[in-house]
């Protein structure tokens, strides 16, 4: 068992009324939004004193972490298509200070985090396929202009108004928010990743892991803490090989994948987003094996092998992409109850201040860390941070 594991303070935690936080009248809130201004350009730290009134269903909460999540970089580099100008962002926990007619109004002071996703409950995606993950309607937070709704649809910023169709995950006091903030992205991802894999006729006892990413850990931890013994993940950056034991995955270097016999897993999980791996993982699955495509997500990934791989080997294959809301759920119960089994802090840097995030964002790019966290600049969070 991780014992002894330091935590961030958290004085946002701490029970506040509206007022005290950026109400400056009434409805009216003092803002900070970073705007994404196009590919490569510097984002804006804009502050505007704005009117705002949930509308039937919405519910305004104001964000006390956000991290930067790999599909953000991409969209800052131009490798994804952004909507300038825009609050890029969909991974963040806040606080909720009002709520409109309809909207759950318990919530109100309570600290949360939120699909990454609204949606409209009546297609059929939501009805039919189990899939609200892809409606007809779908509002994706951290993706649409500042003209859109009120201009609040992405996290870093200092609110965010969640719309009617978002599914809200109120947060217990055993989770910090450096725990808690990148859930709604890749822990509840892979939370359905796995889902699969251990709801079968069978729970395989033998898994490999493409991609010691954040991902390839939240994986990693699931799959354990589900009963599977055999947990490998490989990866060509010996340090993330090196952080992914501290979460107790077996770990394989990339380069030495070719040693391993054919056919030596029930199960793989691709979440590198790399292509060319896909013909060694077919290699090394057994017959009758699963395995789990979660990483290719942008159009750069053209696949090179043959059919009869599949058919012989009668390979059962799964793509998986977002979630639904029960994932999330599960993914903060998995949180809760392992909070003191894994130290989670290593996985998020030191928080920087929001009007840093160019900074957040050239840090991000080195890959040091797994997610870079940042803090709207009102928040007092001056105490020692968690050691590197």
């Amino acid at each position: 068992m991780y014992s002894a594991k330091p935590r961030f303070p958290q004085p946002l935690r701490q029970k506040q009324t509206p007022s005290s936080l950026t109400s400056v009248e009434n409805d009216t809130y003092e803002v900070q939004r970073m705007i994404f201004q196009g590919p490569s350009k510097p984002l804006l730290n804009q502050i505007d004193h704005l009117s705002l009134s949930p509308g039937p269903g919405e519910t305004l909460v104001q964000i006390t972490m956000s991290t930067i999540c790999g599909s953000d970089l991409h969209t800052f580099e131009g490798r994804r298509d952004g909507t300038p100008p825009s609050v890029l962002g969909h991974e963040g926990v806040g606080i909720v200070i009002a709520t409109g007619p309809g909207a759950n109004d318990s919530l109100i002071g309570k600290r949360v985090t939120w699909t990454l996703v609204d949606t409209c409950g009546c297609c059929e995606p939501c009805t039919s396929w189990d899939l609200p993950q892809k409606c007809d309607n779908l509002f994706k937070y951290g993706h649409s202009s500042v003209t859109v709704g009120q201009g609040l649809n992405g996290c870093f910023a200092s609110h965010i108004m969640l719309r009617k169709g978002t599914h809200i995950v109120p947060l217990p006091d055993a989770l910090s928010d450096v725990e808690a903030v990148p859930a709604n992205c890749a822990l509840a991802t892979m939370v359905a990743v796995v889902d699969p894999l251990l709801k079968g006729q069978r729970t395989p006892r033998k898994v490999l892991i493409q991609g010691a990413g954040l991902l390839g850990i939240y994986g990693a931890t699931l799959l354990k803490n589900a009963g599977v013994k055999n947990v490998y993940v490989t990866d060509v950056f010996p340090g993330r090989l090196d952080l992914a034991q501290n979460f107790g995955s077996k770990t394989i270097d990339s380069s030495d994948l070719n040693t391993i016999r054919d056919g030596s897993f029930d199960a793989i999980i691709e979440v590198a987003g790399n292509s060319v791996i896909i013909p060694e993982g077919l290699r090394v699955l057994r017959p009758g094996g699963t395995y789990v495509w979660a990483g290719m997500v942008h159009d750069e990934t053209p696949l090179d092998f043959l059919g009869v791989d599949i058919v012989r080997g009668c390979a059962t294959i799964i793509g998986v992409h977002n979630y639904a809301p029960r994932h999330l759920e599960e993914g903060i119960q998995f949180l809760t109850r392992n909070a003191d089994q894994f130290p989670w802090n290593q996985l998020v840097s030191s928080p920087l201040k929001l009007s840093q995030l160019n900074e957040a964002f050239e840090l991000a790019q080195t890959r040091k860390w797994h997610r870079v966290s940042v803090i709207p600049d009102y928040a007092e969070f001056v105490t020692k941070p968690p050691p590197n």
